[in-house]
């Protein structure tokens, strides 16, 4: 059964950094596009990076570009996001999800496998 698993979230400080961490169990994520979500309280769910899995495409939502580095482990089958200069407005449950194929989607209904989240607070 395909299962992809998040982990790294936690309280920071504004500034601070974080690195999110997606494993995959049960298919090879080096086969298809990962991207990563993220879902604030009261708000819809936010695609902020992806990436492909074959020409190395990368995409960035604004709201985290130059802050959010999204990268590959293929011999660890894991997919990464690192966070720096986390603002309060990062505060959320973040999700990696991947669609069937190794485009990154822009339509959040077009990735059919999903983590359970991990929880990120920034907070002073």
């Amino acid at each position: 059964q395909p299962q992809l698993v998040e982990s790294g979230g936690d309280m920071v400080q504004p500034g601070g950094s974080l690195r999110l961490s997606c494993a995959a169990s049960g298919f090879p994520l080096d086969y298809y596009a990962v991207a990563w979500f993220r879902q604030a309280p009261g708000q819809e769910r936010e695609r902020l990076s992806c990436i492909s899995s074959t020409n190395g495409y990368t995409y960035y939502a604004d709201s985290v570009k130059g802050r959010f580095t999204i990268s590959r482990d293929n011999a660890e089958n894991t997919v990464s996001l690192h966070m720096n200069s986390l603002k309060p407005e990062d505060t959320g449950a973040y999700f990696c999800a991947t669609p069937r194929n190794g485009l990154c989607a822009f339509d959040a209904a077009l990735y059919v496998y999903w983590g359970q989240g991990t929880q990120v607070t920034v907070s002073s």
